[in-house]
């Protein structure tokens, strides 16, 4: 009788603690490592440029820039590159920007600004780089723009639009416009791939067109 009365003791000391766990509302908390998202915690969205402007980068027309002025939300502001250069900033009406670097932009800013604000600090963004862009058409795998990276060359430009299985990659030409007039620049990939011709592997500008027929 007595390991009887012990057996279903044991029983339903075992019972009782599957319960209690089931129903504890404070389940102890996860592995370090692992990461719970709280119901209430705010979502925070990065925002990423279109593409990397660096400290050498020289604003164009259809550049999108956002303009922060630190402590002075209402001249803070998101503006586009017109197609003369100039951009709207509060206070100061047109500035010129095109030709700039954004440090550069930024430095003039604060200058205009120390007539109507004490101490400020200017901070520019190329949020899209929208003038400096090349395009490929013809017989390649993605048509269209592409954003010009920086010191860009044909071959690296192909290498991102690929061909199809009809190009004729001897006859690929650059078209540039060059002091009012269009340059037709030849390109053959195949010599070029082979180490041989590589003058033809020039840097692009913002503008030129690459055609593979």
């Amino acid at each position: 009788m007595g390991r009887l009365a012990l057996t279903i003791v044991l029983m339903v000391s075992t019972a009782l603690g599957g319960w209690a766990q089931k129903d504890d509302p404070d389940p102890d908390p996860p592995a370090s490592g692992v990461n719970i998202p709280e119901p209430n915690a705010p979502k925070v969205t990065v925002s990423l440029s279109s593409a990397s402007a660096g400290p050498a980068y020289e604003i164009g027309p259809n550049d999108v820039l956002h303009i922060a002025v630190w402590k002075e939300p209402d001249l803070t502001t998101t503006v586009p590159v017109r197609s003369d250069g100039m951009i709207s900033v509060p206070l100061l009406n047109d500035v010129l920007a095109a030709g700039l670097t954004p440090m550069q932009l930024a430095a003039l800013l604060t200058q205009e600004l120390r007539k109507y604000v004490a101490a400020p600090r200017v901070t520019v963004v190329v949020t899209q780089t929208n003038s400096h862009r090349i395009y490929v058409i013809g017989e390649v795998l993605h048509t269209g723009p592409l954003s010009l990276l920086a010191d860009m060359t044909v071959l690296q430009a192909l290498a991102t639009a690929g061909f199809t299985q009809f190009a004729n990659t001897k006859k690929i030409y650059i078209l540039r416009a060059e002091n009012g007039q269009e340059l037709k620049i030849p390109f053959n990939y195949k010599q070029v791939v082979r180490g041989e011709a590589m003058s033809q592997n020039i840097l692009l500008k913002p503008g030129d067109t690459i055609v593979v027929p």
